[in-house]
């Protein structure tokens, strides 16, 4: 969590967002999390109710935090012949694009060359789509600066305004592209290991878009 903190800290200095837009995030994301009966925590938060919990690491309190969970998950790839023979095409997800990435020389707050970001560009490029095509995004929310920070590099909010677009309600249920209905790591849980699969299932509220997990 110091980590995080650092990133957070971080954004702060370059955008100037503050710990309100994390909040946001966060608060966002625990609303979600009452619609999900999977969740590990289902308790809706204010905004304020998250500035004034308990303090992990500044300017991280504890309903922005992820916590260590115990989880499995699994998957089924197959063609659309193999979808037939099972008879599951209703639960289906098309997938358009997978790609790998690993961490580049960089100056820290060079974040146009984020892993997330490279990785991304290529997903949109390989799946032949880009950010305004996106209807549902599961992004990685170890913390909610995580999803601050992945919401920017896949270009659903300006860099500098992921916070903003929570306050917005432009993440939201609802909103022009709702992030994390599930109710993110910061509520269903982080079982490490098992949550990058997780986030590739179909999340808990319907949508007939495209949906992009990063």
């Amino acid at each position: 969590m110091d980590i995080y903190a650092a990133f957070a800290r971080q954004h702060m200095r370059l955008y100037g967002s503050t710990a309100q837009h994390f909040a946001a995030v966060a608060a966002k994301n625990h609303a979600h999390s009452v619609h999900n009966e999977r969740a590990q925590y289902r308790r809706a938060y204010s905004i304020e109710e998250v500035l004034a919990d308990r303090p992990i690491a500044w300017p991280l309190t504890l309903p922005m935090c992820a916590p260590v969970s115990d989880g499995a998950a699994a998957a089924v790839l197959c063609t659309e012949a193999g979808l037939r023979r099972l008879g599951v095409q209703s639960r289906a997800v098309e997938l358009r694009a997978c790609t790998l990435g690993s961490s580049v020389h960089r100056h820290p707050d060079d974040l146009e060359q984020h892993i997330g970001r490279v990785t991304a560009l290529k997903a949109f490029e390989a799946a032949s789509i880009g950010p305004c095509d996106i209807d549902l995004a599961e992004v990685h929310d170890a913390t909610a600066v995580g999803e601050v920070i992945q919401v920017e590099n896949l270009g659903l909010a300006p860099r500098g305004e992921g916070g903003l677009a929570a306050i917005q309600g432009h993440t939201a249920l609802g909103g022009r592209t709702p992030v994390n209905p599930s109710g993110g790591l910061e509520s269903k849980g982080h079982p490490i290991g098992a949550t990058g699969l997780a986030q590739t299932f179909v999340s808990p509220v319907s949508t007939n878009g495209t949906d992009l997990r990063l």
